[in-house]
Parts: C-alpha cells; structure tokens; sequence
C-alpha cells in the first residue's frame, strides 16, 4: 500500500498533474517542461524526482540532456494493484451491474 499512497501524493499536486500528462505525451527535457510550465527549473527538477520517486516518471540521459518520459512499466504494475484492490474489496463488481 505504502507504494500507492506514494503515487497518489505524487499526483496531488497540480504541477506534478501537469508534467505527468505531458510526458504522457512525449519524452522532454527539463528545459522544455520549464516553458511549457512557467516554472522555474529548480522547481521542475523538484517535481520531477517526486514523479520518480514514486515510479511514475523515468529518465535517461542523452549526451548533455536527461530526457524525462512516463515509466509505462510501472503503469502497469499499478494499474493491477488498483485493479486487485478494487477487486477484492467487491468494488469493480457494484459497479458494473
């Protein structure tokens, strides 16, 4: 459970919400987050390990440039936790009738 309640806290913020969705999109860079954010770069790059600590979020380092992209592995992990939780506790079963 603690993993989830990481990516939850990790989703919670607003910014977080944001970054995540655009590199739902396509893998950038911390400068290309900054302009299409209007945030400063310290606080992207703050963001940004949150987003891989909690295993949302991976990067992988090109020449000068750490390229950031959604770690849709881990997606997938979590999706069937979510799913066996929901499961378990009889909820995707009420909510298909």
């Amino acid at each position: 459970m603690e993993d989830l309640a990481r990516v939850f806290k990790a989703l919670s913020d607003e910014t977080r919400l944001k970054i995540f969705f655009l590199l739902s999109r396509r893998t950038l860079c911390v400068n290309a987050l900054v302009c299409q954010l209007e945030v400063s770069q310290p606080a992207v790059s703050q963001h940004l390990r949150i987003l891989k600590e909690a295993g949302l979020v991976k990067a992988e380092k090109r020449g000068y440039w750490v390229h950031y992209s959604v770690n849709r592995d881990n997606l997938g992990r979590i999706r069937k936790r979510l799913l066996n939780i929901f499961e378990e506790k009889g909820i995707r079963s009420r909510n298909a009738e």
